[in-house]
């Protein structure tokens, strides 16, 4: 994708977010993810995405809602029989509040955009070989 429809600021604050892992570590946009590549390692997978269904397009929902569309999130992802973790995507300033979020082992950039777009998401987070969290824009 060349050219996104999303505000640049809006870009940057996904650029800028802390994604927590429940496993203990934190994936930071181009930033190499040490702990990322031993989960890798771990799970025998080359690549993996974060990944939320929360706010669509950028949407703020209500927390219900939220719960609702993660709970289905939690199921495909169950159901395709990958492995899964759960995390939150958080704004470091606290002005938007942390989405309930996945990070997805041996998900290829693909199938990444694919589930995204399914949830109606602006971006996902994706690594690939060199653990290094990327910002893939959807829209």
């Amino acid at each position: 994708m060349t050219e996104s429809v999303l505000d640049r600021q809006l870009v940057e604050l996904y650029r800028q977010a802390d994604y927590r892992v429940d496993r203990g570590f934190v994936l930071r946009v181009d930033h190499p993810g040490v702990e990322l590549a031993r989960w890798h390692a771990r799970q025998g997978v080359d690549c993996s995405a974060f990944v939320t269904a929360c706010n669509p397009r950028g949407q703020q929902l209500d927390e219900q809602s939220n719960r609702r569309r993660t709970a289905r999130l939690e199921a495909v992802l169950a159901e395709s029989g990958r492995v899964f973790v759960p995390g939150v995507g958080q704004d470091p300033s606290g002005d938007w509040p942390g989405e309930a979020s996945f990070l997805v082992a041996g998900l290829s950039l693909a199938a990444a955009q694919d589930l995204g777009r399914q949830f109606a998401q602006n971006a996902v987070v994706w690594s690939g070989e060199d653990a290094v969290p990327r910002l893939i824009l959807l829209r």
